[in-house]
């Protein structure tokens, strides 16, 4: 096992973002089918649109995260420590404006939003 934190952040990696991809036959509800890839894309293209997707933030796709819903997708943002659920595509701008400013300005910084 190799503890790699320092070179990931001496890279400028500051946040990272799971966003919940998981499909499952069942009864039950999963983000697969209620959103969850079309929000992954709307998470990259707003840090895409910011430049700093894999420069400063990383994005992952997910198993289920537990907040499984049939209304939209489960979403987290570390090392803020933030959950959400029900997240759909065209909330994605709103999430991240709240969380990392509107130009992407507020990545690596504690808010009170990650002390609650």
């Amino acid at each position: 096992m190799r503890d790699r934190t320092k070179a990931v952040r001496e890279r400028g990696f500051t946040d990272h973002v799971l966003v919940c991809t998981n499909g499952r036959d069942s009864e039950y509800a999963a983000c697969a089918d209620a959103h969850g890839p079309a929000v992954y894309d709307a998470v990259r293209e707003w840090l895409r649109d910011r430049d700093v997707f894999w420069s400063h933030v990383h994005v992952a796709e997910t198993s289920c995260l537990g907040l499984c819903s049939a209304d939209g997708t489960a979403v987290a943002v570390h090392p803020r420590n933030r959950w959400y659920s029900d997240v759909r595509p065209g909330e994605v701008p709103e999430l991240l404006r709240a969380e990392f400013g509107e130009d992407a300005s507020r990545l690596g910084v504690e808010t009170a939003n990650n002390r609650e």
